[in-house]
């Protein structure tokens, strides 16, 4: 199915096993039900300029890429091992709007265009250095996700998007999967919950 969907092109929603993920350790990815969520709350629109910071293996960028098809998407990841994998899915799945940043932000931000939009995977300690550089180049009506997994984290990044003078909401995105048993019946998984904050600079 995956094979088929590369060469028929596609539609949004690809699943998470589609993508190439860092062995033996899988799962360090935004999960389709979050992304999903994640990739709403940005608000993108056919030309948008994306950065994606903490890009990982690109699930993100990729799906962004495909909205913003008359945009540009920059993917920025600052570990060395997940570049690999992260080029893999591009090729795979991305298109020639996707551009692969090896850099850790805010630094590896400052040659870029300003966003439109700003989805943070990932921050690498940086977060409120992140979001201050992010909000400085941030668009009028841009937009900012940050996907969190700690509260006291996702309430620090809340109060300084606010602070920053940006409208501010928070959402808790929880889920679960059905795994089917060995007798047939069918049980519900539940995924890791994620806090994801937007925000959104007015005028």
């Amino acid at each position: 199915m995956v094979k088929r969907l590369a060469k028929r092109g596609r539609s949004l929603g690809l699943p998470d096993d589609a993508f190439e993920q860092r062995r033996p350790v899988k799962g360090q990815i935004t999960k389709r039900e979050v992304r999903a969520v994640s990739l709403y709350s940005l608000g993108l629109c056919q030309d948008s300029v994306v950065w994606d910071i903490g890009a990982g293996t690109g699930s993100v960028s990729v799906e962004a890429a495909l909205i913003s098809s008359q945009g540009q998407v920059y993917a920025i990841e600052r570990d060395t091992d997940s570049l690999p994998l992260l080029e893999a899915n591009v090729s795979q799945w991305g298109g020639d709007n996707i551009q692969i940043v090896s850099g850790e932000a805010p630094a590896a931000l400052r040659d870029l265009p300003d966003p439109d939009s700003v989805f943070v995977g990932g921050s690498g300690g940086n977060l409120s250095e992140i979001l201050e550089y992010t909000v400085s180049r941030l668009t009028p009506r841009g937009s900012i996700v940050v996907n969190l997994a700690v509260l006291e984290r996702t309430q620090e990044a809340y109060h300084l998007l606010k602070k920053l003078g940006l409208s501010a909401e928070l959402t808790q995105v929880t889920s679960a999967r059905g795994k089917e048993m060995p007798d047939g019946a069918v049980r519900l998984e539940s995924l890791n919950p994620v806090f994801v904050v937007s925000a959104r600079r007015e005028g």
